[in-house]
């Protein structure tokens, strides 16, 4: 039944009773507005003093979704089913969310930040269950920003306590691969194009754990590295109707974006390939470079493991018998001309030099770092200090009186004088 006065909200006059945990109240029936609300009891402490409170501060308003956190679960629940996740996994991922938005950094954030929350639950849940998905894929599908979701994301995982283990990096390659459109022949792949899946997906991770062997992995993106080893292994494949082919093109003719560092990528595994090949003497009198040793790269990976080994191992022993022979040469003045002649044949080649020790690349071209200009300090410590500095430090009515004393007998000490 309808009743008087008005909405404060939407100004209408259809006001309804509405009986709410048997209490009645007064709703506008256009915007949903409880004008006025009846009162009931509660589980907080007003409960046991049986004091009545108003709805909204009883335990039911606590229960109530707001409208934004429904949305966000709507939505958890939509990305779950556009990468079709298994119920369990949307269930999680819900959760999840529930725990995060009752922090009040989280409820206070800005849009932007939740809507990225979103994304964050689902990505977590798929990590924890070791399921294939990178985090650009989530930012493709959310229009989101790469920094603010990995900010959010790190936020997340610390802020709940989740152990997220990491991403296998062959899961991300062969999801990554799969979406190539090298695989069928079709207006913009050429047939000479063409590339059978299984066989530049096993070429493809072969290159990748070379890579991870090598340090070219450590402490970067991946996905550059699975573009240029995914380039590599395509080449090498059918190098005679390839090697013509661009990075850029490539990643044209897959339909994929060409990551900025995946051409550096490119050049520290071609770089790699060219020490390993030293190693063959069938390959040392082809005089290769960067770009004929595409076509040796099925040889080097079938050795992979011993050429690694013989082309970056430690040099240390040989640079301590080197430092040994020029303190011999130096002890005795009798054979400097042997001496001589040795370091000359060591020179033209008759020994190999100490190859390259197997280092990361932050550590075989580090950073240059301007160290700041230090002011030079002409604090000894042995200045003197005045009384009213002193008295700066002094902070309890002790620590005054015993300071008093401790003046008091210095005078005393420096006014009597000294026997005869």
């Amino acid at each position: 039944m309808p009743g008087g006065g008005r909405c404060p909200d939407c100004g209408s006059t259809e006001l309804v009773e509405d009986s709410h945990y048997s209490q009645s109240q007064l709703v506008c029936s256009d915007c949903g507005c409880v004008v006025t609300e009846g009162v009931l009891t509660t589980t907080f402490t007003d409960e046991g003093n049986l004091r009545e409170v108003t709805y909204s501060r009883s335990t039911g308003e606590s229960e109530q979704v707001s409208r934004s956190e429904q949305r966000g679960l709507h939505r958890v629940r939509d990305l779950c089913r556009v990468l079709q996740l298994p119920p369990t996994f949307e269930d999680t991922a819900i959760a999840y969310y529930q725990q995060a938005y009752r922090h009040s950094g989280i409820r206070a954030a800005r849009l932007q930040k939740k809507e990225v929350l979103v994304g964050c639950c689902v990505l977590i849940t798929c990590r924890q269950h070791n399921w294939p998905l990178t985090m650009g894929t989530i930012c493709a599908l959310l229009y989101a920003d790469l920094d603010v979701f990995s900010g959010t994301y790190m936020q997340i995982v610390k802020l709940l306590g989740l152990d997220v283990p990491s991403l296998c990096l062959a899961d991300l390659v062969k999801t990554y691969c799969s979406s190539f459109k090298l695989f069928q022949v079709s207006a913009s792949v050429p047939a000479k194009y063409v590339e059978d899946k299984d066989k530049m997906l096993s070429r493809t991770l072969q290159l990748v754990e070379l890579a991870s062997e090598t340090w070219l992995v450590t402490g970067r993106h991946p996905l550059p590295v699975i573009t240029a080893a995914t380039f590599l292994a395509w080449q090498s494949l059918q190098p005679s109707d390839r090697l013509t082919c661009s990075l850029a093109r490539f990643c044209k003719l897959a339909n994929v974006d060409l990551p900025y560092p995946a051409a550096s990528r490119l050049q520290e595994l071609l770089a790699v390939l060219l020490r390993m090949a030293d190693q063959l003497a069938w390959l040392q009198v082809l005089k290769l470079d960067k770009r004929s040793v595409v076509k040796y790269i099925g040889d080097l990976l079938q050795h992979r493991h011993m050429l690694i080994r013989m082309a970056f191992r430690d040099g240390t022993a040989e640079t301590e018998e080197e430092k040994e022979q020029q303190g011999q040469g130096q002890e005795q003045k009798h054979g400097e001309e042997e001496v001589g002649d040795s370091s000359l044949d060591l020179r033209k080649g008759k020994r190999p030099a100490s190859p390259a020790l197997l280092l990361p690349p932050c550590m075989l071209k580090p950073p240059k770092r301007v160290c700041p200009v230090l002011p030079v300090s002409t604090v000894t410590g042995d200045e003197n200090i005045s009384d009213s500095e002193i008295e700066q430090y002094l902070r309890t009515p002790q620590e005054v009186r015993d300071f008093e004393r401790a003046q008091a007998a210095s005078r005393a000490s420096t006014s009597v004088p000294n026997p005869p």
